[in-house]
């Protein structure tokens, strides 16, 4: 399950529907996928979440190949068209993810919480900030449910 964490988080953000329609249905796994290499900028504001790759936790020293935990490491990239919109949608996001985790059992154990300086992007224009989550995740692996 660790591998496809980001659609745990991915997940968390749909679950609140009030959030999707403020950026208009625009959520993204990895990246945008756009038709055209000339089309123009996807409209602002928009959510990319990205899976930003693990390590597997030694639990011990007699551990052999792999423990039972992963940690992994996710981004949310948030963007909005104004500084005031990129707070609000920010702490939107985080409160969302963090009720999401509160009420439903994953494989997410526990996570920490960071963020990114915003950023200015002249070229769409918009503010962007990213929030990092680095996560511990159960890795249930194929011996193990036998």
């Amino acid at each position: 399950m660790s591998l496809a964490t980001d659609s745990i988080f991915i997940a968390a953000i749909q679950s609140n529907p009030a959030l999707v329609e403020r950026i208009g249905g625009r959520l993204y796994g990895t990246a945008i996928p756009l038709p055209d290499e000339d089309a123009d900028n996807v409209p602002v504001p928009y959510i990319v979440v990205t899976f930003n790759g693990l390590n597997n936790q030694n639990e011990t020293k007699d551990d052999v190949y792999e423990s039972s935990y992963d940690t992994v490491n996710i981004g949310v990239e948030v963007t909005g068209e104004t500084i005031d919109d990129l707070h609000e949608l920010t702490q939107a996001v985080r409160d969302t993810i963090l009720s999401y985790f509160r009420e439903h059992e994953t494989a997410v154990n526990d996570y920490t919480f960071s963020a990114d300086a915003i950023q200015y992007d002249s070229l769409k224009p918009c503010y962007w900030q990213t929030l990092r989550y680095q996560c511990e995740v159960y890795n249930l692996n194929d011996d193990e449910q036998d």
